[in-house]
Parts: structure tokens; sequence; C-alpha cells
């Protein structure tokens, strides 16, 4: 799914003027996983409703290339990997809500699991409330139960990519080129929603870093 989205090829200099040799793979995980590590502690320590509002919407004032500087290379069975796919997410649901509502009301109309419930959003499913549920599991990662916002994380996916693979047999003898990109979305969605479950595991194992 990160593939949809534009990630800087190198580090703001402005931001990171302290920092020599940037594109050294080592000091880019690094930074990635410090800076991670140091906000989510930050904030879960002292949640301060103001702050954790800024930054759920922080992506909305700065673009999604302010977290990607940050996070976007890092493995994504790790905080900062889960964290900026949080962050993509968010702004997947947000640039197109009503699509995203349409594919994951048809995800619930097709689930045989209980991902629906996990993921926690109101039904039927509109626009208002899948922005609301992004934002809460978002939101959740630093107020609540971290492992718990990644599991919600994971069911949403899956609810989508169910949701994008029941659209596309709709389309498949029609229109086979939209079929096809809605299956390759269909992957992203479950490969997301895996990487999801991971990190909420190793959350809980004291792993994740």
């Amino acid at each position: 799914m990160a593939d949809d989205f534009h990630k800087p090829t190198q580090f703001s200099g402005s931001k990171f003027e302290s920092i020599k040799g940037g594109e050294d793979p080592a000091q880019i995980s690094r930074i990635a996983h410090e800076t991670a590590q140091a906000l989510l502690a930050r904030v879960r320590d002292s949640p301060d409703p103001d702050v954790v509002e800024r930054l759920v919407g922080y992506t909305d004032e700065h673009g999604i290339d302010a977290v990607a500087e940050l996070w976007s290379r890092a493995t994504p069975r790790s905080l900062p990997g889960a964290l900026w796919r949080i962050y993509l997410v968010r702004l997947l649901i947000r640039q197109d809500a009503e699509g995203t509502a349409y594919l994951y009301q048809r995800g619930i109309d097709v689930a045989v699991t209980i991902d629906p419930v996990v993921a926690g959003a109101a039904v039927p499913t509109g626009p208002a409330e899948i922005i609301l549920l992004a934002d809460e599991i978002l939101r959740g990662l630093f107020t609540g139960d971290f492992a718990i916002a990644l599991d919600r994380a994971a069911a949403f996916c899956r609810v989508i990519g169910a949701g994008c693979a029941s659209v596309a047999d709709d389309f498949d003898t029609t229109e086979p080129g939209r079929s096809s990109e809605l299956t390759t979305r269909a992957l992203r969605f479950s490969t997301t929603a895996q990487e999801f479950a991971s990190c909420a595991r190793l959350w809980r194992s004291d792993s994740l870093e």
C-alpha cells in the first residue's frame, strides 16, 4: 500500500543539518527508531489532549512527506514502520472517504470473520464514520493500548481488502483493467494487515523497536 504514495528519497537538510552522511542506511534507521520511540514515550507518558490532537491532524497541516522523511524507510515490522503505515491509512481514508466507506461496507457485507467488530466503525459506515475510525485508531496509538490500536488497523485493512476483492469480481468481465487494479489493492491491504498484526504481537512481547 505504501507504494501508492510518493516517498522522498532523502532527508531534508534544513531539518537534519547536524546529521552527517544522512544517506547511510544504518543512520537513517537509527534516526527513524529514535524519533518514533521518543515521540511515543513523550506523548504516552503525559498524554496532553491538545498535543494528541495535533499529532492526529499533523499531516493535514504539514503533509504526509513530513512524516515520510522520518519513517517511510523503516521496516514494516518496527515502531516507525507501524507509525508510518497508520498515517498512510488515515491519509488514504481522508483523501477518498466516500470511496473508502463504500469498499469498507462491501467488505462488511462479505466478511466471515469478526474483523468489522474489531475495527470498530459505526454501521452503516459512511464517509463521516470512516474518517472518525481513522482518527480513533491513530489517537489510540498515543493514548490507549498500542497493540489494540494496531489490531484495529489490521482488521480495517482486512475488511477493506475483502471489499476490494468483492468489487473486483463485479468488474471481472466488464472492466478487467479496473478489476486488476482492485485486486492489486486488495493484496496490498492484506499485506499491510499482516504487518500491523505482526507489530501488535511484537508490542505485546516488548519486542517492537
